[in-house]
């Protein structure tokens, strides 16, 4: 019947509402309309529309390369546009598994803004750092990096999956300074304390709505308020692990202000319409 459905008003075509308005922007660029009205409020409309439209559109392929591994020719036949010295913005598609640099460690796939999360903690080598929520992995193998692969990572990941997968990932990674433990974070503490903390609590996730379409139908209003105070007992237990003088980094791939931490003026947000990746919101603490 569905099939039906839509095969009829390919052949009869259906005429959109404008998107002048949340409720005719919502239906015009497929996204729920209290979603819309939040970020009509917050954006404004022409930052909103331009918004909801690249939401629609394909998300970046980003390839982090991977300094603990001599990539030596594995790269050659990658196409993109180099970003820095450690990213590639892959042109076109590419099979990321099956390619014989990702089972070498060579690259992980990771947007921009993720990659922007590490840079931001700026972990040095020997030092002691505590990834809160870390799986799968990203970020947690991009500090190994940062590090040279010196000093101590200690990842905390809650689920006992997760965290197996984890550690496969750090080993294909090379990162061999990281120590997987399987444990809360709101129950984590460590009498060593730590230089550096990344607290990466589980969000909303709104600013992934290009490489998760159905993300926006799963999501709910009212799980919004529970979500923010999670993520605040998790930055009060988070703080309780710094050392004095560390820093602490708070991330969340959301574009929602209930869900934002702005410790001290010292933040960043990314838009998939200006910035070409993930929506991301961080901020610090120190450093």
């Amino acid at each position: 019947m569905v099939n039906a459905i839509l095969r009829n008003v390919q052949r009869q075509g259906a005429e959109l509402p404008s998107d002048d308005e949340p409720g005719g922007a919502a239906i015009r660029h497929s996204h729920p309309e209290w979603l819309v009205r939040r970020w009509w409020d917050w954006l404004g409309p022409d930052a909103t529309r331009a918004l909801l439209a690249a939401n629609n559109t394909p998300s970046e392929l980003a390839l982090r390369l991977n300094p603990l591994v001599p990539a030596g020719a594995l790269l050659d036949d990658i196409e993109g546009e180099r970003v820095g010295e450690t990213t590639i913005v892959v042109d076109g598609a590419l099979d990321v598994f099956a390619h014989p640099g990702w089972e070498a460690g060579a690259f992980t796939a990771q947007s921009r803004a993720s990659q922007r999360v590490g840079a931001y903690l700026d972990p040095q080598p020997g030092e002691r750092v505590l990834d809160l929520c870390a799986a799968p992995g990203g970020k947690t193998t991009h500090l190994a990096a940062l590090m040279e692969g010196r000093g101590e990572i200690v990842a905390v990941e809650r689920h006992a999956g997760r965290a197996t997968a984890l550690e496969r990932t750090c080993a294909r990674m090379h990162a061999s300074s990281v120590t997987v433990v399987t444990g809360d974070a709101l129950e984590f503490r460590d009498a060593g304390g730590f230089d550096r903390i990344l607290l990466d609590p589980p969000c909303s996730g709104l600013g992934t709505l290009q490489s998760h379409p159905d993300l926006r139908w799963r999501v709910r209003e009212h799980e919004l308020t529970a979500l923010a105070a999670m993520q605040d007992a998790m930055l009060l237990a988070a703080r309780a692990n710094l050392r004095p003088g560390g820093t602490l980094v708070f991330s969340v791939c959301t574009l929602n202000p209930r869900e934002e931490r702005v410790e001290s003026a010292d933040a960043w947000r990314t838009f998939p319409s200006t910035d070409g990746t993930d929506g991301f919101y961080c901020s610090r603490d120190g450093g």
